[in-house]
């Protein structure tokens, strides 16, 4: 017994010491490819762009009080949207017409804005009572149009994470409490699937710049079922906790409130693509998947025939989040550093500001059923 032990810690040194090797080999020459768009003094999380040229940009709300949500003028202005009112809530009031922790944003294959509040103050902070939802606002009018309840669909230590389209579904990520949830935006009716399976867990050691991530209480960080993305024919969503692998299954399958949950968990290829520790994802017209590498600070793409290919590495790529494709065929590229704050960098803060969003030319745009 005493040998497995020692044999199971000489594994475990032997890892850590390919990691550290990882780190020293982190990029130092930039990338004339990557051009800056906008910097902020605060982090942001996700970055959004319509057709008209229109930008919104979320704010993972580290740094304290501050706007969920702004709109981006052409010279980097922010201004909270859809108003200050929205974005100035705070413990013990109400939660009509306010973030609580707005976790990503998206412009719909509809063109209306589509907003996530996590639910809960925080990754592994407990979720507040009718918090998790998702706000449609159209965009002609910044009207709020519609909001979707997630309560019949959380779990106790929910932090609803991101989402994605298709038709009339919508599929969405749990990071806190692993799973996944179906949305039919018609009826919005929410339900959980894939609760706890292991395609939605996160169970391996999270790394950046070959440093194990580790939570203000030095605990290593898991972070669950977190990236998504549709095929471009609807037909197949993949998806994966933060420290991956990728996984896949048909929607025909998430779309069947029937199937029972273990059968519906079979139909799971849970080792599509093995992954490293992710920021974000995107995937084009031709159904490319975009992830960023956040040890190594690089974006790979991943064909439809699972193909794996350096797209670009770059040492200011440091933990790339939630990328954007716009219709011009570039991709927009928020590097957040949020490996570097207190949540992820066992409660030290070492972000040095300002924080980027960048763009790269790919030569392709995004799905029509993604966005326009």
């Amino acid at each position: 017994m005493r040998s497995r032990v020692y044999l199971f810690w000489a594994v475990v040194a032997a890892s850590l010491a390919i990691v550290q090797l990882l780190a020293a080999r982190l990029p130092t020459k930039q990338d004339s490819r990557l051009q800056p768009v906008f910097q902020s003094n605060r982090i942001w999380n996700a970055v959004a762009r319509t057709n008209g040229g229109r930008t919104f940009v979320g704010f993972a709300d580290v740094e304290g009080p501050g706007a969920e949500v702004e709109e981006l003028a052409p010279d980097g202005q922010g201004k909270a949207y859809p108003d200050l009112a929205w974005n100035s809530w705070t413990p013990g009031h109400a939660l009509d017409k306010a973030f609580v922790h707005v976790s990503a944003l998206r412009i719909g294959p509809d063109g209306a804005l589509w907003i996530v509040d996590a639910g809960a103050q925080g990754l592994g902070k407990p979720p507040i009572a009718g918090a998790a939802r998702i706000f449609r606002f159209d965009l002609a009018t910044n009207a709020l149009t519609r909001v979707y309840s997630l309560a019949p669909a959380v779990a106790p230590q929910s932090f609803i994470d991101d989402i994605r389209f298709n038709g009339h579904m919508a599929y969405i990520t749990d990071a806190g409490a692993p799973a996944l949830i179906v949305l039919d935006l018609d009826s919005g009716q929410a339900r959980r699937v894939l609760d706890n399976d292991a395609s939605t867990t996160g169970k391996r050691p999270m790394y950046a710049d070959g440093k194990l991530l580790r939570t203000p209480d030095r605990k290593p960080l898991h972070v669950h079922a977190d990236q998504l993305e549709v095929s471009p024919d609807g037909r197949t969503l993949y998806f994966q906790p933060a420290s991956g692998p990728l996984a896949r299954i048909e929607t025909r399958y998430l779309d069947d409130p029937k199937l029972p949950p273990a059968e519906l968990a079979r139909h799971v290829q849970k080792d599509w693509v093995e992954t490293p520790t992710t920021g974000g994802t995107a995937i084009d017209a031709n159904g490319t998947i975009y992830l960023s590498d956040a040890n190594q600070r690089r974006i790979l793409t991943i064909s439809p025939q699972r193909k794996i290919t350096t797209l670009i590495t770059d040492p200011r790529l440091i933990w790339v989040h939630s990328m954007w494709i716009d219709r011009d065929g570039n991709l927009w590229i928020p590097a957040t550093q949020l490996n570097l704050t207190a949540g992820f960098a066992g409660g030290r803060q070492k972000v040095g500001y300002p924080v980027f969003i960048y763009k790269l030319q790919i030569g392709v745009g995004p799905p029509a059923n993604d966005h326009p």
